[in-house]
């Protein structure tokens, strides 16, 4: 696989880490790498390190930024609700303040369904776009998941509870306040509506697991409603798809950013 860099950018192969202001949010960023941008943005709960397993793979063809959201990682919580508009408004404004020019943009769960509202709200910066576990409307999210009532206590004796105290400017007594952020956004948002996908202009990839969080009818939706798409759905997995097979993962992303769609033979979809 290969990646012809464009014009414009300037390979840049020392790693750094830094904070910036990004529309008032000090968000924390890594860059890893040379060459054309790629923006990878991590799902709910996490942060940056989850991609750090498969990082070479991706370094090989790119320069990748790592941006945390606020409330996540090294970015501080910001004060109001968490919902998928705010997202994307604070990663356009990273964008706009770190990135010269359009970038492939991968997301992971919350991650994706933030990718997607960025790219439906600025075309102009996303130039692919890949969704891993992502939805575009509440009602994909199958139920029992987040909203079980004792979801808030099992998250706050979670691995993930450590993750967040290791590296968190907030400290770890904040967990439960981005626990009870994160359930509340994920049971009112996203809204879209499935004709508004017609409003992504980027090449499009839609992953999922076949046993994934989300129902794979609203995944399958999903890809179906984006003009330029293509779906994989990786067998034997959940949603923690990228843990259970990365290398699989790893190289269905890869190849789709990094080589141009091959013409099919006999088209249904795509000759319409």
């Amino acid at each position: 696989m290969s990646s012809a860099r464009r014009a414009g950018h300037t390979d840049m192969t020392t790693d750094r880490a830094a904070h910036v202001d990004a529309g008032g949010v000090r968000t924390w960023y890594a860059v890893h790498g040379s060459g054309d941008p790629l923006v990878y943005l991590h799902g709910a709960f996490g942060d940056s390190r989850e991609l750090e397993p498969q990082l070479a793979a991706y370094t090989d063809h790119y320069r990748v930024y790592l941006p945390e959201r606020r409330g996540h990682g090294r970015s501080p919580d910001v004060e109001g609700p968490f919902s998928f508009p705010v997202f994307a408004r604070d990663t356009i404004a990273f964008l706009e303040a770190v990135v010269d020019g359009p970038v492939d943009l991968v997301g992971y769960s919350d991650g994706a369904t933030t990718a997607l509202h960025v790219a439906l709200e600025r075309p102009d910066l996303v130039r692919r776009l890949v969704l891993i576990s992502g939805q575009y409307h509440q009602r994909g999210l199958i139920p029992g998941i987040l909203d079980d009532p004792g979801m808030s206590d099992m998250m706050v004796g979670s691995p993930m509870a450590t993750s967040y105290a290791e590296v968190s400017p907030d400290g770890a007594a904040h967990f439960p306040v981005i626990v009870g952020k994160i359930i509340d956004m994920a049971l009112t948002g996203p809204t879209l509506a499935a004709e508004q996908l017609a409003g992504v202009t980027a090449r499009t990839l839609v992953v999922s697991g076949d046993d994934d969080g989300v129902h794979l009818e609203h995944t399958i939706e999903l890809y179906r409603s984006i003009p330029d798409s293509e779906l994989a759905v990786v067998p034997g997995t959940s949603h923690l798809l990228a843990w259970e097979k990365p290398e699989q993962v790893t190289e269905l992303v890869l190849r789709f950013l990094t080589t141009e769609p091959v013409p099919t033979i006999a088209p249904i979809r795509r000759a319409r």
